[in-house]
């Protein structure tokens, strides 16, 4: 096998990262931007010791499963990878991810079955977050996702699957920032003063939070100006916020954000529970998807505790936690985040919930100390999952059932690997698409102690 030459495959699954997986005489070949079962042809581009890259040169005979994605920057848009994929049989790429990850990674010999739906498959994305820069010669200002594998901002002015307001807000943004003196920024130079613009919105009561993340280091007049202006255009926009981010960093928000006009939250409502969201707040992006998320394990709860006492870890707003709170006889969440801890305390008592104790602090560190016991822990960690303090430090606390909510089925298989050599048995795992038409997957794991 040589750079450059072709050959005719057919593809049979996709990998974790979306990409399509087919064999040259057992040699792994991956290739970009295929549905399992397409007859493709294919010009290999790069060589490694166990696999290797390909692209499509010609589509032979296509899949019965591709459909015409819904979106017409599809094709050049990195977001949404598996739109040209009919999505119920997205729902079994998902489920297929998920279970060569607890077999391949986690050594785990379980079925698993199709992941519950998204509720809404268009304009499901109540966050989202855009890179700002400008065109080199006209200086136009350009908003909208990278180009895969690429820094190269695609310009969008419509995207099907975020509320219709938000490309309102996006289009305001792009064509009055300069007439306020709001240059966009460039990544190379490090010039420039708007980086990125996310936009929280709201699927209770439609109201939008929008935050300028900013190349200063405090508020200028023209800044003031035009948040002014975004502010008195929508009747929809709640608030508008400002981010200070001077760093030379792919991260999108610095620590300082500062409310300028109107409200710094925006309200969700989830199981008749009512949550508060800031400008930093991590809440998840498809709220319908979210809701089914904690009926499944406020039901589970329910139905095999009376009145436990439940440790809502990672806790962010402890929105698991309050959700989980009628059903619990005491709530105990720990968050490090001390600013979703102010907040979930205001929604704990905006919810009438006064069976929660809230602390800030490690997860780890916390469950270190802590001497009580748990009926139920809810672990619910970032991307990067556990870490094995804090699996060994949940493990001695609790005495009947984890709960493991993930957004990566790698380090979930990974930490239930772990947890299954201590001695717990994995009861069920449970897919919930969160993220359409992506490869993305989030889980509910039980995990019996």
């Amino acid at each position: 096998m040589k750079i450059g030459e072709e050959y005719n495959l057919i593809i049979e699954k996709l990998s974790s990262t979306g990409m399509g997986l087919a064999k040259i005489d057992g040699f792994v070949i991956f290739v970009e931007n295929v549905c399992p079962q397409d007859k493709v042809k294919v010009r290999i581009t790069k060589i490694n010791k166990n696999y290797a890259f390909a692209q499509i040169s010609e589509m032979l005979v296509p899949s019965e499963y591709r459909t015409e994605p819904f979106c017409p920057m599809q094709k050049v848009c990195g977001a949404c990878q598996l739109q040209f994929i009919d999505y119920d049989y997205q729902l079994e790429i998902k489920r297929q991810i998920t279970e060569d990850a607890m077999r391949k990674i986690g050594g785990l010999d379980v079925d698993i079955p199709l992941p519950i739906a998204s509720p809404e498959i268009r304009n499901y994305r109540h966050k989202i977050q855009y890179p700002i820069s400008q065109t080199k010669n006209s200086k136009r200002i350009l908003a909208g996702y990278y180009k895969p594998q690429s820094h190269e901002i695609v310009n969008i002015k419509y995207c099907p699957i975020q509320p219709e307001i938000c490309d309102k807000i996006i289009e305001f943004i792009r064509e009055n920032a300069q007439s306020f003196g709001i240059s966009g920024y460039s990544e190379q130079s490090h010039c420039g003063i708007l980086r990125h613009v996310v936009i929280r919105s709201s699927s209770t009561n439609k109201k939008n939070l929008v935050t300028l993340v900013v190349n200063l280091k405090k508020t200028s007049d023209d800044l003031k100006n035009f948040a002014n202006a975004i502010y008195d255009a929508f009747e929809e926009v709640s608030g508008v916020c400002v981010n200070f981010n001077s760093a030379k960093t792919n991260v999108i928000m610095g620590n300082n954000t500062k409310c300028i006009y109107g409200n710094e939250y925006i309200e969700e409502k989830i199981l008749d529970k009512i949550f508060l969201i800031g400008a930093q707040t991590f809440f998840q992006v498809n709220p319908k998807s979210a809701e089914n998320i904690f009926k499944y394990v406020k039901n589970y709860i329910n139905t095999n505790f009376k009145k436990p006492i439940v440790l809502d870890a990672y806790a962010g707003i402890s929105a698991f936690g309050i959700c989980v709170s009628d059903v619990a006889g005491q709530v105990v969440s720990i968050e490090e985040n001390l600013k979703s801890v102010e907040l979930a305390k205001q929604c704990s008592s905006l919810n009438h919930v006064d069976n929660i104790e809230i602390h800030g602090g490690d997860a780890g560190e916390f469950f270190a100390i802590e001497k009580r016991k748990f009926d139920v822990i809810i672990l619910d960690p970032p991307r990067k999952g556990c870490t094995r303090q804090s699996l060994d430090e949940a493990y001695r606390l609790c005495v009947n059932t984890i709960v493991y909510v993930s957004c990566n089925p790698a380090t979930l298989a990974r930490d239930l690997k772990y947890l299954k050599q201590k001695g717990c048995r994995i009861e069920s795992i449970q897919p919930f698409d969160m993220f359409c038409h992506t490869y993305h997957i989030e889980n509910v794991a039980i995990i019996k102690i």
